[in-house]
């Protein structure tokens, strides 16, 4: 099977108090290009999860969006700040003995001075955190990837389906070809024979002439290794796997072939089918581009 650089997925999955929701989408890319957004408390498993991702995909940019929710009422504690309140304690007592006041501090007061009680969120589990998002990110990497291989099986039809398109171009010009040659040598000698009588045509020359000709506009080469490549990318197409790039290359190498065709060819007929044949490889690399 071949899959699509295009593709969706998305998973939630709830575990007590805490939900984690994962979102993946992506483009047509050369390599693989991951960019993630997700709340801090998520940064530390970056790499982790760019580890995890590799194992769904090879190429495309993806986009990751990854949301954390955590509802339970015991994700913060107070933490009192003994040394801080020694401090106040300390000064204040110092105070009242300078200005020779009564030091009249409770417990209450000195609770409300900055930063005596604080409140923080508790230490998180890392392992039952990343066994969670791992779920989630899995979860959404099987649906992403279901989508690309359902659009990369209606890739393979529709290119299977211009390959078929270009061979038959290329047939045509397989059978015409001959044809030329021998067109032009009756052309050549019916020119001849305007001007001189039929009598003193030199054979020979005229075999000269015509072998010349066929050399010139001989296209044999050409159509060869065009069809081998066809019935390679065929290949390719129906055993599947990462084959983009390599099937890009094979379409430039056809797009050069055509070329060649087009540019030997004396006849219109040709000319018309190496132009259609040109249109062809054309929307075959265009389709390329979305291949994994």
């Amino acid at each position: 099977m071949i899959k699509s650089m295009t593709g969706f997925g998305r998973y939630e999955v709830q575990e007590g108090e805490r939900k984690i929701s994962v979102e993946l989408k992506s483009v047509n890319h050369r390599y693989l290009d991951v960019t993630i957004k997700m709340p801090k408390k998520l940064n530390f498993f970056e790499a982790a999860i760019r580890n995890e991702l590799k194992n769904y995909m090879e190429r495309g940019k993806v986009d990751v969006f990854i949301t954390y929710e955590d509802f339970s009422e015991s994700n913060v504690c107070v933490k009192y700040n003994k040394d801080i309140a020694e401090d106040y304690f300390g000064y204040l007592k110092q105070m009242a003995e300078d200005f020779g006041i009564d030091n009249d501090v409770r417990v209450s007061t000195l609770s409300r001075y900055p930063e005596v009680f604080s409140m923080e969120e508790q230490t998180v589990d890392e392992e039952a955190l990343w066994a969670l998002l791992r779920k989630a990110i899995k979860g959404a990497a099987e649906g992403f990837v279901e989508t690309r291989i359902r659009e990369g099986e209606n890739l393979r039809k529709d290119l299977i389906e211009k390959l078929d398109t270009m061979l038959s171009h290329v047939e045509f010009i397989e059978k015409r070809s001959p044809m030329i040659v021998s067109e032009y040598k009756q052309k050549l000698r019916d020119k001849i024979s305007e001007l001189i009588d039929d009598s003193k045509i030199d054979e020979a020359r005229l075999v000269t002439e015509v072998t010349i000709f066929a050399d010139k506009v001989c296209v044999d080469e050409e159509l060869v290794r065009l069809r081998s490549h066809i019935e390679t990318m065929r290949n390719n197409l129906i055993e599947g796997g990462s084959i983009g790039r390599k099937l890009d290359f094979m379409a430039q190498e056809m797009n050069r072939e055509a070329n060649t065709t087009l540019s030997k060819c004396n006849d219109l007929e040709v000319s018309d089918r190496a132009i259609e044949l040109k249109t062809e490889i054309e929307k075959v690399r265009e389709q390329i581009q979305n291949i994994e």
